[in-house]
C-alpha cells in the first residue's frame, strides 16, 4: 500500500520500521518540526524523522496541519491509500479524514476505549493494572474515538516500569498495524464500535512525582514505576531532593511497626536502604541524589552516608 505515516516518538519509529519492512511504500513520512533539548543548545530530530532520513524518506515537518492548504496539495498528488497515525503529537483535522482510499488508521497503547488520551502507558502503570495492551482503531472526529479494528492484550509485571512496558507496546503497536494494513487491503479488516463507555487520561505533571509517604505501600511502589524513566518518583531528606527509580515492597517486621511513614530504618551499603511505610517497607534499589547520576543504590551507599532515623519529609 501506499502510505503517508505521520508521528513522532521511538513508539511511532517502530511502527513505521515495521511496515517498511513489511514492504509497503512509504510516500510521504509527516513528523513535528525540530526542536532545542531541555538546555536549549542542541536541535533535537524527532525518532521517525531519524528513521525517515536513514532510509531515505520523504519527510516534511510542518509548523500545523488545519488549513495547510500546501501540504494537502502535496499528499494529494502523491494519491496514497491510507494515512497511518501513530503519536503524532497533533490531531488529524476532519479535512483530512477523507482523503484516501481507506480511511486513516490510528494505533494506541491501550486497550480502548480504556484511557483515551495522553499517556496511556503511563497511567496504566501508576493505576496498578495488572493488564493492558495496544489497539488498532479507524481515526474519527473525536479523539481515539474511532471503531476499533484490532488489539493485543499484555500482562504489565508486577515491578515492570513505564520504559520497559513503553518498549514492549512499541514492538507490538508495529507488528499490529502491519496485521491491520493486510486486513484492510484484504477487505476483512472488522469495524467494532466503541460504545458509549469509556476512561480518559490526561498528561502527567510534575507535581505528580512527589512521593507522599503517607499512602500505601503499592500507591508508592506504582508511582516509582510508573515514573521511570520519565520525570522519576522524588522525596526530600535532609533538605536534598533524591530520587528514587526502582524500589520493591517488603513485609513490615514487627520491630519497625512504631515508626514513623517516611523513615529510614536500614542504610547499610550492603543490606541496602529501606523505608518504614505504613503497611510495608519499601526497599530502593535505584536512587539519585541531588545534582547526581542514578545509581544502584549499594553503590550509593559506598559514597554518601545516610543516617537510620532520617526521615523523608
Amino acid at each position: 500500500m501506499k502510505i503517508v505515516f505521520f508521528g513522532t516518538p521511538d513508539i511511532a519509529r517502530d511502527c513505521l520500521k515495521a511496515i517498511y519492512e513489511a514492504g509497503h511504500e512509504i510516500v510521504l513520512v509527516v513528523t513535528v518540526p525540530d526542536k532545542p533539548n531541555s538546555r536549549g543548545k542542541k536541535i533535537v530530530y524527532s525518532e521517525v524523522k531519524e528513521f525517515a532520513i536513514e532510509h531515505n524518506l520523504n519527510l516534511v515537518q510542518p509548523e500545523k496541519l488545519a488549513n495547510n492548504e500546501e501540504l494537502k496539495a502535496e499528499i494529494g498528488a502523491l494519491n496514497p491509500d491510507i494515512f497511518c497515525v501513530v503519536a503524532y503529537g497533533k490531531y488529524l483535522p476532519k479535512s483530512y479524514i477523507n482523503m484516501c482510499k481507506y480511511e486513516p488508521v490510528n494505533i494506541h497503547p491501550s486497550l480502548l476505549p480504556k484511557y483515551r488520551g495522553s499517556a496511556p502507558i503511563q497511567w496504566a502503570v501508576l493505576n496498578g493494572d495488572k493488564e493492558t495492551g495496544v489497539t488498532s482503531m479507524y481515526i474519527s472526529e473525536k479523539m481515539d474515538a474511532g471503531d476499533i479494528i484490532l488489539q493485543e492484550k499484555v500482562q504489565i509485571g508486577e515491578y515492570e516500569t513505564t520504559g520497559e512496558l513503553w518498549d514492549r507496546l512499541s514492538k507490538i503497536g508495529g507488528n499490529l498495524l502491519v496485521k491491520t494494513l493486510e486486513q484492510i487491503e484484504n477487505g476483512t479488516a472488522p469495524r467494532i464500535p466503541q460504545g458509549e463507555e469509556y476512561s480518559e487520561v490526561t498528561m502527567i505533571s510534575k507535581d505528580m512525582a512527589k512521593i507522599d509517604f503517607e499512602k500505601t505501600a503499592e500507591e508508592i511502589k506504582n508511582l516509582v514505576r510508573g515514573l521511570n524513566p520519565f520525570l522519576g518518583a522524588y522525596g526530600f531528606l535532609e533538605g536534598k531532593k533524591i530520587k528514587i527509580w526502582r524500589a520493591e515492597v517488603k513485609e513490615l517486621a514487627q520491630e519497625y511497626k512504631d515508626k514513623q511513614n517516611g523513615e529510614i530504618v536500614i542504610a547499610d551499603d550492603k543490606k541496602g536502604l529501606y523505608i518504614k511505610l505504613k503497611d510495608g517497607l519499601l526497599s530502593v534499589l535505584e536512587i539519585q541524589g541531588e545534582n547526581a547520576k542514578r545509581m544502584n543504590t549499594l553503590d550509593y551507599l559506598r559514597g554518601n552516608k545516610i543516617d537510620v532515623g532520617n526521615k523523608f519529609e
